[in-house]
C-alpha cells in the first residue's frame, strides 16, 4: 500500500491505516525512486518511528528529509520478509542501505542421488537438479580438489551421463583404480550405494561416521573371508586416517563452515569471508560493502550475511565475527533458502576463535589497502573532472569498446567504473548482430542504443560520463544513439592511442572541441581513462574468443560430409550440445542410428 499521488502523502493519516503485520517498507523520494528498504515484525511500529522522533542519527535525518512517500507488502511471515528485503536491495540498489556489490555465483558440487549410480560433479548456477549440493566452496580449484580425494578414496564416478550410458568397456579411471566402473556392470547398486553415501559424509565433514562405516564393513568382510574386499577397505581407512591428521594440524575438527568478520578503515568497510570445508581453509575473500556514513560495524554484518547467503545459499554453520540481530530469524531464513538448517554462531573458542582472529587480520588488511586506493582513486576523479571540465567528479563511468577478429564474431563489452573502482557485478557484453561485418561505427552504435534504450525503460541509473574505445566517428556514431534517446546532455568522450598506438599519447576526443586533448603520460586523468578503456578492451576480448570458438565450432560440423541438418540436431540433441558431441568417443557417436563408421570417424576428426 501507499500514497497514489506524492504530494498528498500525510504521514498521521498513512500511519492510522498502516497494519500492524509482518512486511516490508519503501521509503521513496520526490522522483519515485527507492531510497531505502527495511523489514519489520510491526509495520505501523516501525514506520511510525521515523516520523515520532526529532533526535535522528544523522544519516536518517538525510534519509527523512529525502523521503516524499512509503510503500509497504505485507507477508506472511519473518522470513518472507526478510528474503523480499534482500530480494528489493538487490533490485533497487537504494542509496541509504547497505548493498554488497557482488552478484558472482559460487561453485558446489552436486550428486545426482536419485540416479542408481550417482554421479559428483562441478557445478555452478541454479540449484534445480534434484540431488544433493554441497558447498558453496570459495573457488572452482577447491571443488575439484575435494571431487578428487572423495574419487580417490571412494572410487564414485565424475564422467558425464551422456558418456556413463554408452560404455561398453571400463575407462582409464577404473585401470587408476579410481572409479568402480558401474557403467559395465563391474560393480552393484547397493555396493556402489554405499561408496556413494560415504562420499556424501566426507565430503560434509563427517569423517568420524565414515570411519565407523568403514571398519565395520571391514570387519564383516574378514568374517566373510572376503579378504581382498577387507584389504581394501583397510587401505581406505589408513588413506582417510592421514586426511585427517593433515586437517587436525590446520585447524580443529572436520568440518564445513564459513567464517565471516568485518573492519572498517577511513570510512571503508571490508568484510572477510573464510572457507573452511572438511577442517581446512580452501579459501578466503574480501568484500567491500557500499555503506552511507554513520553506520556500524555490526549492521555491515548482518546486512552482509543476509545478502551474501540468499543468493548462493549457505553451509551448516556460519560464524560471524560479531554479534548479529534477530539471529533465530537470520537462520531460519538461511536455512529456508539453503535447504537444511544453518547455525550462525559468534563468541566462539577453541579453533573457531582461531579461524575468527584470521578473518579479522584480512578484514583488517583489506580496509586499510582499499582505503589508501580509494583516497589516490578519488584523485584521479577530480583531475579527470577537470580535463574534461565536469561539473563534479563523475560518481558513475562506463566505457565501450569492440572487439572482433577481420569483422568475424564482434562482441561490444560494457564496463562499470564507481569511486570504489571496478563494479564487476555490472559489466554487460553484446553480441553485435544489426551492424555489417568490420562496421566499427555501427557496432558502436548498436551497443549504445541496446545499453541505454534498457537503462530509460527501467530507469536505471545513467552514467555521469560515458568513454568510448575509438576516435571521432565512434564518438560521433554514440553521441546520434544518445540524442535520438533524448540522452543529449550525458558527457561523452572517445579515447583513442596516439601516434604508433602509443600508450601515454592517448587522444581524447570531446564533442565541442574541434581538436582532440593530449593529456600527457604523467597525467592522473589519463591513468585513470587508460585503466578503464585497458578493463573494457580485455572484457570485450574474451567475450570475442568466446563466441569466436562456438561459432567456429558449429561451422565445423556443417562442413562434414555426410552430416545433414537431421542428423546434425540428432547428434545435438542426442549428447546434450556440442561439448557433448566433442568429447563423445568414435565407438559412442558409432551407435547413433544413421551414423556408420566412417561418418563417426568423419566427425570426431573434425573436431579434434
Amino acid at each position: 500500500m501507499g500514497a497514489d499521488r506524492t504530494e498528498d502523502f500525510n504521514p498521521g493519516k498513512f500511519l492510522e491505516s498502516l497494519t500492524r503485520s509482518c512486511g516490508v517498507y519503501r521509503m521513496l523520494d520526490g522522483k519515485n525512486a527507492v531510497l531505502y528498504v527495511g523489514k519489520a515484525k510491526n509495520l505501523r511500529r516501525r514506520v511510525a518511528s521515523y516520523f515520532g522522533s526529532r533526535s535522528h542519527q544523522p544519516r536518517i535525518q538525510k534519509l527523512m528529509n529525502r523521503t516524499r512517500r512509503v510503500e509497504v507488502t505485507v507477508t506472511e511471515t519473518e522470513q518472507e520478509a526478510l528474503l523480499l528485503e534482500c530480494n528489493l536491495i538487490k533490485r533497487h540498489k537504494p542509496r541509504f542501505n547497505i548493498y554488497l556489490r557482488d552478484d558472482k555465483s559460487y561453485p558446489y558440487i552436486y550428486a545426482t542421488t536419485r540416479d542408481p549410480f550417482p554421479r559428483f560433479a562441478f557445478h555452478r548456477g541454479a540449484r534445480r537438479g534434484k540431488g544433493r549440493y554441497l558447498g558453496p566452496y570459495s573457488n572452482a580449484a577447491a571443488v575439484r580438489s575435494a571431487l578428487g580425494q572423495a574419487q580417490k578414496l571412494f572410487r564414485i564416478r565424475l564422467c558425464e551421463d551422456s558418456y556413463f550410458r554408452y560404455r561398453e568397456r571400463p575407462c582409464l579411471q577404473y585401470q587408476l583404480d579410481r572409479c568402480t566402473a558401474p557403467c559395465v556392470g563391474l560393480v552393484s547398486e547397493e555396493e556402489y550405494a554405499a561408496d556413494a553415501s560415504q562420499a556424501l559424509l566426507f565430503l560434509e565433514g563427517k569423517n568420524e561416521a565414515v570411519l565407523e562405516d568403514l571398519l565395520g564393513r571391514m570387519e564383516r568382510a574378514a568374517e566373510e573371508l572376503d579378504y581382498e574386499r577387507a584389504a581394501l577397505l583397510r587401505d581406505r581407512v589408513a588413506a582417510l586416517q592421514r586426511i585427517q591428521a593433515s586437517q587436525s594440524v590446520a585447524g580443529g575438527a572436520a568440518r564445513n563452515l564459513d567464517v565471516v568478520a568485518v573492519a572498517e578503515s577511513g570510512g571503508v568497510f571490508c568484510v572477510a569471508v573464510l572457507w573452511i570445508r572438511r577442517g581446512t581453509l580452501t579459501g578466503s575473500r574480501l568484500f567491500f560493502p557500499r555503506v552511507v556514513p554513520g553506520v556500524e560495524s555490526g549492521e555491515v554484518l548482518g546486512a552482509f550475511i543476509s545478502q551474501h547467503y540468499f543468493e548462493r545459499g549457505a553451509p551448516r554453520e556460519v560464524i560471524s565475527g560479531g554479534p548479529v540481530s534477530r539471529r533465530d530469524l537470520l537462520e531460519s531464513a538461511l536455512g529456508m533458502q539453503s535447504g537444511h538448517r544453518v547455525a550462525v554462531r559468534w563468541n566462539v573458542r577453541g579453533w573457531r576463535r582461531r579461524w575468527v582472529e584470521l578473518a579479522r587480520r584480512n578484514a583488517d588488511a583489506g580496509a586499510l589497502q582499499q582505503a589508501a586506493g580509494a583516497r589516490g582513486l578519488a584523485s584521479q576523479l577530480k583531475a579527470l573532472a577537470r580535463e574534461l571540465r565536469l561539473m563534479r567528479p563523475p560518481e558513475r563511468i562506463e566505457c565501450f569498446d569492440i572487439s572482433h577478429t577481420g569483422g568475424e564474431s564482434p562482441v561490444a563489452s560494457c564496463v562499470v567504473f564507481s569511486p570504489e573502482g571496478a563494479s564487476r557485478s555490472e559489466y554487460r557484453r553484446f553480441n553485435i548482430r544489426g551492424a555489417d561485418s568490420g562496421d566499427d561505427y555501427g557496432a558502436i552504435a548498436e551497443a549504445v542504443r541496446r545499453r541505454y534504450g534498457r537503462l530509460v525503460r527501467e530507469e536505471s541509473p545513467l552514467p555521469e560520463l560515458l568513454l568510448i574505445d575509438g576516435g571521432r566517428g565512434q564518438l560521433n556514431a554514440a553521441r546520434a544513439e544518445l540524442e535520438a534517446l533524448g540522452l543529449s546532455s550525458m558527457p561523452v568522450a572517445a579515447v583513442a592511442k596516439g601516434f604508433g598506438r602509443r600508450e601515454g599519447r592517448e587522444r581524447i576526443y570531446m564533442p565541442d572541441l574541434a581538436r582532440p586533448l593530449i593529456p600527457g603520460s604523467g597525467s592522473a586523468a589519463l591513468k585513470l581513462i587508460a585503466r578503464i578503456r585497458d578493463e573494457a578492451h580485455r572484457f570485450a576480448l574474451e567475450g570475442h574468443r568466446r563466441r569466436r570458438h562456438g561459432a567456429r565450432k558449429s561451422s565445423v560440423l556443417e562442413e562434414v560430409p555426410g552430416l545433414g541438418p537431421k542428423r546434425r540436431r540428432q547428434l545435438l540433441r542426442h549428447f546434450g550440445g556440442l561439448r557433448g558431441v566433442e568429447a563423445a568417443p568414435v565407438e559412442d557417436l558409432r551407435k547413433l542410428p544413421g551414423i556408420g563408421p566412417e561418418l563417426a570417424q568423419r566427425i570426431y576428426g573434425a573436431l579434434h
